[in-house]
């Protein structure tokens, strides 16, 4: 029997530093609620994981933009709906002003209201942007707006694009119309070439707006798209980073038990020294 060195004590100390390391990284996982703390961990399953969620991030800001372009779209339509009002009242205006029942200064007054109506049409134009873009005419009344490109997706090339809009007199082909009321001398016959106009401006408007009623579902389908896409991501990701804790919880307890179990060992490994004393009596 030998006293210098208690093996069977090293042994035992050995076996209770691997347990203690054991209990602490399950605490450790069990106060985080993740599998994967330090790459040590998992480094594997670190990379996927921290990979996935670069992904989910992406989708996410991808949703955010798309819910943007929404609201972009929305109030570009909503612009060009009371443009399309305008240009009703301006059709009715013109109806009433090609008629003999309407006298001279008659038809001068109603010139004066399809002026400023006009007017109206081109101020909603120029008013209406989203963060200092201009959504559906130039700022200066008369040149068009750029056209629209959202990233919707977390790749460079997830785009959906929307054609440039040009609402205004300029564009709408109103300005022999926008002339003849500005002349202060409004004719039957001003009012009777000015209905055809009226008509072609009413349908090229609603174009416009199918076009940006078209964009927007297709943005509003690939937003959807994007969620149940970000949902699986993050489930994947949640399968390899966060932790069981009904597996854990059971690896706890059991690591606790062999810790405390290493500990009576160690006790009975030095007492098993003292032995060598009986030798010495």
């Amino acid at each position: 029997m030998r006293i210098n060195t208690n093996v069977s004590s090293l042994t035992a100390q050995e076996a209770a530093q691997n347990t203690s390391k054991s209990v602490t990284s399950s605490l450790e996982k069990l106060s985080t609620g993740l599998r994967i703390n330090k790459a040590s961990d998992d480094a594997s399953g670190l990379a996927i994981a921290d990979k996935l969620r670069t992904q989910a991030t992406s989708i996410n800001q991808g949703i955010s933009n798309g819910n943007s372009a929404v609201a972009l779209l929305q109030i570009a339509d909503k612009s060009m709906a009371e443009q399309s009002n305008i240009l009703d009242t301006i059709k009715a205006k013109l109806i009433q002003a090609n008629t003999d029942t309407t006298s001279t200064e008659g038809r001068n007054s109603i010139g004066k209201d399809i002026k400023k109506l006009l007017e109206q049409l081109n101020n909603i134009g120029t008013q209406t942007n989203y963060n200092g873009r201009q959504l559906i005419s130039g700022d200066d009344g008369t040149a068009g707006s750029s056209s629209h490109s959202f990233q919707v997706g977390e790749k460079a090339t997830d785009i959906i694009t929307m054609a440039a809009v040009t609402a205004n007199t300029t564009g709408l082909s109103l300005t022999t119309l926008s002339t003849a009321v500005g002349s202060g001398s409004f004719s039957k016959g001003d009012a009777s070439t000015a209905q055809t106009a009226v008509n072609d401006a009413i349908n090229k408007l609603n174009g416009f707006r199918g076009d940006i009623g078209s964009t927007q579902n297709q943005v509003e389908s690939a937003v959807r798209n994007l969620m149940t896409q970000a949902t699986n991501v993050k489930a994947a990701e949640s399968i390899i980073r966060d932790v069981d804790y009904a597996q854990e919880s059971a690896n706890f307890n059991k690591q606790n038990i062999i810790s405390q179990a290493g500990s009576y060992a160690i006790s009975q490994a030095n007492a098993v020294q003292q032995n060598v004393l009986r030798l010495l009596q």
